[in-house]
């Protein structure tokens, strides 16, 4: 009897933590479905207007790159290699915006070939003229250094709006 009530024991165990792990799974599950709709963004002053037909959700690329395009613009989108004039704000999760192009009341050229990996994927998925909206995860942000001169903590995630007013090259 003693022989048998132990070696039924490990199996309940692993029966239990089996049925806590399911458990906690479709927990998970139910809360990422909660959260695929969210709240569209509060525009900063200067920026121009979304689509009425602006998506709830975001997509998520195979990296881990969330996006939504807020409004479409043209054909032309730029690559990897593209310089792009743009308008942007980006912020923490705690709301603290760390830069904003529209603050300092000029748009910014730059390279998508030396901003974090986010943006480069990102912009690619926008035409000229249009507006994404970017969540970027630690590791294809600043990672775990993050950047302390700009405020950003390690593996933090970063949001972005960003007008692409033009591909300049």
């Amino acid at each position: 009897m003693m022989n048998a009530l132990r070696t039924r024991l490990p199996l309940r165990r692993t029966f239990i933590a089996g049925l806590a792990m399911l458990s906690m799974v479709c927990m998970t599950a139910a809360g990422a479905a909660a959260e695929d709709e969210v709240p569209l963004p509060k525009l900063p002053d200067g920026a121009g207007p979304m689509d009425k037909s602006a998506p709830k959700t975001f997509t998520v690329t195979e990296s881990g790159l969330k996006y939504r395009v807020l409004r479409q613009g043209s054909s032309l989108k730029p690559v990897p290699q593209s310089r792009v004039e743009i308008n942007y704000v980006g912020w923490l999760y705690n709301g603290r915006v760390f830069d904003s192009s529209y603050a300092r009341g000029m748009p910014t050229v730059l390279s998508l070939a030396q901003v974090v990996k986010g943006w480069t994927e990102g912009m690619q998925k926008v035409g000229k003229g249009g507006m994404i909206e970017l969540e970027i995860p630690g590791y294809l942000g600043y990672g775990l250094a993050g950047q302390p001169s700009g405020g950003i903590p390690p593996n933090a995630t970063l949001h972005f709006i960003v007008e692409l007013i033009n591909v300049v090259e």
